[in-house]
């Protein structure tokens, strides 16, 4: 499957449709987007099927969440996560900026420990900001996509009548 605009519309126009609870699409579609903010790209979708299981949500839904993370945003958020988690976690030396900045040098120019620690310290970065993005993302997709799934399925129920001769 393609990772074009009218793919991934119409997989969000499919997913609306689900029989499901609201609130259960609006939570699967939550975890897949928390999960596509996750550092383990290549392994988000195979992740999304396996959280589905075993939380028993719709794996649709799960997986078109994950999917709204296309490629081309990646890097954005990623780096954005990066920034986020360099303010939060204690004890980052350097900012992300300079510590990319010592992962391009030439190999003479750093040391094996200084590397570590550069890899330590951005890998604890970057967990730490997809999380938050993640839980940010999600919960905004669990709101909105609560509100628009009751928003069509009251668009297409037939009106309640409260005709009490019919009775």
């Amino acid at each position: 499957m393609t990772l074009g605009w009218a793919a991934l519309s119409q997989r969000l126009r499919d997913v609306l449709k689900l029989d499901d609870p609201p609130p259960r699409i609006a939570l699967a579609l939550a975890v897949g987007v928390f999960i596509s903010c996750t550092p383990f790209y290549g392994l988000q979708t195979l992740l999304s099927v396996l959280v589905a299981t075993v939380a028993r949500l719709n794996k649709a839904a799960t997986v078109t969440g994950t999917w709204l993370n296309l490629p081309w945003f990646a890097p954005f958020v990623y780096a954005a996560a990066l920034q986020l988690g360099a303010l939060v976690v204690p004890g980052i030396q350097r900012r992300p900026r300079d510590a990319l900045a010592v992962l391009t040098a030439p190999p003479h120019a750093f040391s094996i420990d200084e590397l570590a620690r550069v890899a330590r310290d951005l890998s604890a970065a970057l967990l730490i900001g997809t999380t938050i993005l993640g839980l940010v993302a999600g919960a905004v997709t669990y709101v909105v996509a609560l509100w628009l799934i009751r928003a069509r399925r009251r668009r297409r129920l037939p009106p309640v009548s409260h005709d009490r001769r019919a009775a």
